[in-house]
């Protein structure tokens, strides 16, 4: 069936009602210069082998992520996805479910989002999740809007951590510019995050510190949140590596009023970078100005356990004025993936799992320690850790690449000052021989 079987007469029938002669009728208002008037270049149609042999020959353009270790981190990680995880995802009643606008159809889907939720808040240590968020860049940003919009607009200036996830702050930096609101950008020292020079900040609304940081390095949350507090700003905790608090104390235990970040490592393959997942929680106080939607728990009229859309103050909901933000669709399929994925390992599976990632991390840090290899930054680490090479390095990371080698992320893009310093991962996919074999070939 055709996606829109609309007959001649059909066609005919509407554009009599809107009072238009025909098709072309209906773009009248578009300028002739920004119209198509030719046909659209394309190729000749191929069966359905041929079309299966091209796109073999396009996949073949690209490695194989199969055939290559990679130590490369940096906001999207490899990790293991349980069997049953995929297989759950695949089944119909999820991977078709829509908007669940009319709960008496929707039951599997609210419930799943809210034990999304549940689980979510728990790991992170906070009374209240929502439904989720496009990704971890986008979560921060509305974080930050929402601690605006907390202090009633009285004060109009943020702070970020130098250490957030590079592009993160350029997602918050595009999010922000049209609002008036400043954005302050904190300096770093030995890998953390240095707040000497927030004193001199006035008019503070937020306060927002990743952790683990870019660099992989834990940040002291706890005298972070109070240097916030102490300001009269509200703390807020990003994360692109939520397996983290799996090992780590929660940013909630320790003091953090919004905390949000990137999902993708809870069961959703890195698929060229997305899609992800914005985990976003706070506490229960400021639950009236979180962006997004919230699902709820209550009893039917038959004393029935059901689930419902309880907050949603988008501005497709309500009033613009009165709407907390504009995102206008959650990561349902993302948010249920983490729920899988969170319930088949358990609290003590995610520990175990953590702890895990913490030691081959650690172990590869040591065997570049032992082979040479300066590493630069004394904080504790997960999964990631910065480690400087000597000069012209550049050319035997390219030269592991061909032997299919992704020997992690360097850094100087993105800090002009840290040349020859690369960021590296190493997570629970890889193994010993693995990385032996890495700091065998990077530091021979």
């Amino acid at each position: 069936m055709r996606y829109l079987p609309h007959t001649p007469e059909d066609i005919a029938d509407m554009l009599k009602a809107v009072g238009a002669g025909d098709l072309d009728d209906l773009f009248a208002s578009i300028p002739p210069q920004c119209r198509r008037t030719k046909e659209m270049n394309l190729p000749e149609p191929l069966t359905e082998w041929e079309l299966n042999r091209h796109m073999d020959s396009l996949a073949k353009s690209n490695a194989d992520p199969t055939d290559h270790k990679i130590f490369l981190g940096a906001g999207m990680y490899d990790h293991h996805i349980p069997a049953n995880v995929s297989y759950l995802l695949g089944r119909s009643e999820f991977s078709t479910a829509y908007t669940p606008y009319q709960p008496e159809i929707s039951q599997g889907t609210l419930q799943a989002i809210f034990e999304y939720q549940t689980l979510t808040a728990r790991l992170l240590g906070m009374e209240v999740a929502n439904a989720s968020m496009y990704d971890g860049a986008s979560a921060l940003a509305e974080a930050l809007l929402m601690a605006v919009r907390i202090s009633r607009g009285k004060k109009t200036t943020v702070a970020v951590s130098g250490l957030v996830h590079p592009h993160y702050r350029r997602v918050v930096e595009t999010y922000f510019k049209p609002t008036g609101f400043k954005v302050v950008e904190l300096p770093w020292n030995d890998g953390r995050t240095d707040f000497s020079g927030l004193g001199d900040v006035s008019d503070l609304a937020a306060l927002a510190v990743q952790s683990p940081n870019f660099f992989g390095c834990i940040e002291d949350l706890g005298p972070a949140a109070k240097t916030a507090h102490d300001a009269g700003a509200l703390f807020i905790t990003g994360f692109s590596e939520p397996l983290a608090y799996g090992l780590y104390n929660s940013p909630g235990s320790q003091g953090a009023d919004i905390v949000c970040g990137e999902g993708q490592s809870f069961g959703i393959p890195k698929s060229f970078g997305g899609p992800g997942l914005g985990m976003f929680t706070a506490r229960q106080k400021f639950v009236r100005f979180m962006p997004g939607r919230l699902i709820g728990k209550t009893t039917d009229r038959n004393g029935e356990r059901g689930f419902v859309l309880t907050l949603a103050t988008r501005e497709q909901h309500i009033r613009r004025e009165k709407a907390t933000s504009n995102i206008c669709s959650n990561q349902g399929l993302c948010a249920t993936t983490a729920a899988m994925y969170m319930a088949t390992l358990g609290g003590e599976g995610i520990r175990d799992l953590a702890r895990l990632n913490y030691d081959h991390a650690e172990y590869l840090k040591s065997a570049l320690r032992s082979a040479g290899v300066e590493i630069p930054f004394s904080p504790p680490t997960f999964n990631e850790f910065v480690a400087k090479f000597p000069d012209g390095f550049e050319k035997k990371h390219a030269a592991l690449l061909d032997k299919k080698m992704v020997a992690g992320l360097h850094l100087k893009p993105y800090y002009p000052d840290l040349s020859n310093h690369y960021l590296l991962c190493a997570t629970e996919t890889l193994s010993r021989d693995d990385m032996d074999a890495l700091v065998k070939e990077a530091t021979s």
